[in-house]
């Protein structure tokens, strides 16, 4: 068997926490709000709230951002781009945009768990223009259009 691949994490902030895993077999890794104080976010806002951390993904993974379920369907609190994307080449501040769809206004507070961050491999394909393309039963079928 071999090592996983390795995703280093640079901590920007005295009071940033690490990402981790909360269960054994958990996809994402929890990432903690980055805050001076509690942060409230109205129905209907978009606060952009830092995580406190920059990574390092391994060679050809990217980074994807999740929305946690439990606030989502607890509160309504979810990010308006989900999966947010971080490329394996950004080595900047982790930040993530947190919507507030629910009735009443939500405080994220210092330290709170807002989302998860899934490591996954990317592949990237060799683009070639075409003047047609494979035929499918579905063809140009859009949404819904394979039924409901």
């Amino acid at each position: 068997m071999s090592a996983p691949p390795t995703l280093a994490i640079q901590p920007l902030h005295p009071d940033a926490c690490m990402p981790s895993y909360q269960s054994e077999g958990a996809a994402g890794l929890d990432l903690h709000a980055r805050l001076d104080g509690p942060v409230t976010i109205a129905p209907g806002d978009i606060e952009l709230i830092s995580i406190g951390i920059s990574i390092a993904l391994p060679a050809g993974h990217e980074g994807q951002v999740r929305p946690r379920s439990g606030l989502a369907s607890r509160h309504g609190i979810t990010m308006p781009n989900a999966p947010g994307t971080i490329d394996e080449d950004y080595r900047g501040e982790i930040k993530v945009p947190l919507i507030n769809h629910g009735r009443e206004p939500f405080t994220i507070e210092p330290g709170m768990r807002i989302a998860q961050l899934v490591v996954a491999p990317v592949t990237h394909c060799a683009i070639v223009e075409a003047s047609d393309l494979s035929v499918t039963a579905r063809g140009d079928g859009g949404f819904g259009s394979t039924g409901t």
